[in-house]
């Protein structure tokens, strides 16, 4: 009853009422996107976000925001595989810089540019997640890291060309476009280093 009263009120509403509810919307709208995010953990280590909360799991973090987004995410998944964080910037920035939905003529996948039998492999299950992307990036750089005795040079060579073809060749493949990425990887890392709240 509640509701048909309150309908009937609104259509009969003079018209000189309704500019007046027009602009008073207008100034509204602008505040529907400025929510508190709310974050949990799950048992594998993945990071979720929420405005809309919806188990107790979830504990409030902080105001919306992409860029904080990225860079909590980061610094998680940062501390949990034991890497610097503008390393993983540096990744992000030269893999995709900063788009979650961009895919590579060879068909890699968002932020850290999974391929489809990596991500599948290291379980992966939405490369284009940001939570998912960076903790299976920073996951499959650690790998990288750890196969090749903590040199970033190979280390980064192997996430771009395959751990194959860095051992083939004992180091960086002579291929322009990893020696590039190499290259480019490491400008970042030092850009990050040094500008740590910049993306």
């Amino acid at each position: 009853m509640m509701t048909g009263k309150g309908y009937k009120i609104f259509m009969f509403m003079p018209f000189r009422i309704l500019p007046a509810l027009a602009m008073t919307l207008v100034f509204l709208i602008p505040t529907i996107g400025l929510a508190d995010i709310y974050r949990s953990v799950d048992k594998n280590g993945h990071v979720h976000f929420t405005n809309v909360p919806t188990t107790n799991e979830f504990r409030f973090y902080r105001g919306e925001g992409d860029k904080y987004r990225l860079e909590t995410l980061i610094a998680h998944f940062a501390e949990k595989f034991q890497l610097d964080k503008s390393l993983l910037k540096a990744v992000i920035k030269v893999e995709s810089n900063f788009n979650p939905l961009v895919v590579s003529s060879k068909g890699a996948q968002g932020l850290m540019q999974l391929m489809p039998g990596t991500a599948q492999e290291i379980g992966v299950k939405n490369p284009f997640n940001p939570s998912d992307s960076i903790y299976g990036g920073s996951f499959y750089l650690r790998k990288m890291l750890d196969s090749f005795d903590m040199n970033l040079e190979h280390a980064l060579a192997a996430y771009n060309a395959g751990p194959n073809a860095v051992r083939k060749y004992g180091g960086i493949p002579p291929f322009e476009e990893t020696q590039n990425y190499v290259k480019k990887v490491k400008h970042y890392f030092d850009f990050y280093s040094r500008s740590k709240d910049t993306f």
